[in-house]
């Protein structure tokens, strides 16, 4: 049980850690804007979290009560899945790409609104969702939905922390980007590296 917890942490670091559009937005939002606004982005993006944990929560822990077989093919389309990201961020550019020149200020609440949004209708988030979470279920006897909800609230903690550390050290981050081109590189193979290493758990 622990050691499934503390992989899903640390997973969940690295893909947090890994340049995507999120992050991204989170670091040109906080250099244009400032750090609070940062922050805002990132509440409207964890609140969409949320929203995908439930679905996934009631959705596949009513899979697995019903159907063991059917639960076992998502499991297959799930480690199918993150191969596909893994191959995708293999053949993407490493190269960390920061532009904020046509980006507007608005609101506090603005942009925690265009990070819920942003987040919660992204059809991706909820395919990773389903890809990631069923194959850290760490208990045959606590119940599917609370474990779910349990790897939820760790996602979105460590992912908060992440990126408000991002936010509040934007114009650190952005100017070690700039000056340090490689860090592109690394992040790349930690998120290869950690699509893959979930793949082959579950295959195996």
């Amino acid at each position: 049980m622990t050691e499934t917890l503390i992989s899903f942490v640390f997973a969940t670091a690295i893909l947090a850690f890994s340049p995507g559009p999120d992050n991204i937005f989170v670091l040109t939002q906080s250099i244009v804007n400032g750090t609070k606004y940062g922050i805002a982005t990132v509440l409207g993006l964890m609140s969409g979290c949320l929203v995908h944990t439930s679905l996934v929560a009631f959705g596949v822990s009513a899979i697995i009560k019903e159907n063991e077989s059917l639960f076992f093919i998502i499991k297959l389309l799930g480690a199918s899945y993150l191969l596909f990201l893994a191959f995708k961020v293999y053949k993407s550019d490493a190269k960390i790409v920061l532009s904020n020149s046509n980006i507007q200020k608005e609101s506090v609440f603005q942009l925690f609104k265009k990070g819920f949004i942003m987040n919660v209708l992204n059809p991706k988030v909820a395919l990773f969702f389903l890809a990631f979470f069923p194959q850290f279920l760490f208990s045959k006897t606590i119940s599917n939905v609370i474990q779910f909800y349990t790897l939820g609230a760790l996602f979105i903690a460590i992912s908060f922390l992440v990126f408000s550390l991002i936010a509040i050290l934007a114009g650190s981050i952005s100017t070690y980007i700039k000056e340090h081109t490689k860090v592109g590189v690394y992040l790349k193979w930690g998120q290869i590296i950690v699509f893959t290493f979930i793949a082959i758990m579950i295959l195996l």
